[in-house]
């Protein structure tokens, strides 16, 4: 899936907290956004997706403006979403939640599998209420349902928060062994930038809701560049 926005800008009451901002992301590429918090970063997925009101800009999918479509119309179009907070169903079983995600793309029986594949540990929990699992169980959990609808365009928002690094690693393994079987698109925030230069090919930074910065992982000192904005913007 190819993703294009252009002036994008958003905000909370007479808060303006990201303004005219431009992303694309290519077909099978990775895009990551990382930045401090409150710099905008969820405002900025949540109106991309028709969460929030935008106040302006265009979103485009495959050269098609879909600036107008309620969120449900861009599920159907391929875009699934794990957002950073109250991303699960608490109260129903992790079974449950995930047949969730059958219901929002083309995924059957074999996306299940996979899911229970890709995550085992998810596989010996599935009559366990979700909200009793460790946050970062809930993360692996997010991300397996939103799998299986068999997006085209992934968006995630800090789905390696609380991780260990092992599970880090795997969480990157995941979504390049997906990138390569069905040429997923995935945009990620996310603050763990070790985990964002193994996995993007590009990078942009964020501050007080504009973009500051773009670098490609491969380019010499793409590292030090993005640490010290971090760091000091």
């Amino acid at each position: 899936m190819r993703l294009e926005v252009s002036g994008l800008s958003a905000g909370y009451g007479a808060s303006l907290v990201v303004a005219e901002l431009d992303l694309r992301v290519g077909p099978g590429e990775v895009v990551a956004v990382i930045g401090r918090n409150g710099m905008g970063k969820t405002t900025f997925l949540r109106a991309l997706l028709g969460l929030l009101p935008r106040r302006a800009g265009r979103v485009a999918v495959d050269g098609r403006d879909v600036t107008a479509e309620p969120t449900h119309r861009l599920v159907r179009r391929g875009i699934a979403y794990a957002p950073q907070e109250a991303g699960i169903f608490g109260g129903l079983t992790v079974e449950e939640n995930l047949r969730g995600g059958l219901l929002a793309g083309p995924g059957g029986p074999s996306a299940w599998r996979e899911a229970l594949d890709l995550f085992p540990q998810l596989a010996g929990r599935l009559r366990q209420r979700a909200g009793t699992l460790s946050g970062g169980e809930q993360r692996m959990l997010l991300l397996a349902r939103a799998l299986m609808s068999r997006p085209r365009l992934l968006v995630l928002d800090e789905v390696c928060d609380g991780l260990h690094p092992p599970m880090v690693a795997r969480v990157v393994e995941v979504l390049r062994e997906q990138r390569e079987r069905r040429g997923l698109s995935v945009l990620i925030v996310e603050p763990n930038l070790r985990a964002v230069l193994d996995l993007a090919d590009r990078v942009l930074l964020m501050k007080r809701g504009r973009f500051l910065l773009e670098r490609s992982p491969s380019t010499p000192g793409a590292r030090e560049d993005l640490e010290h904005e971090l760091v000091f913007s």
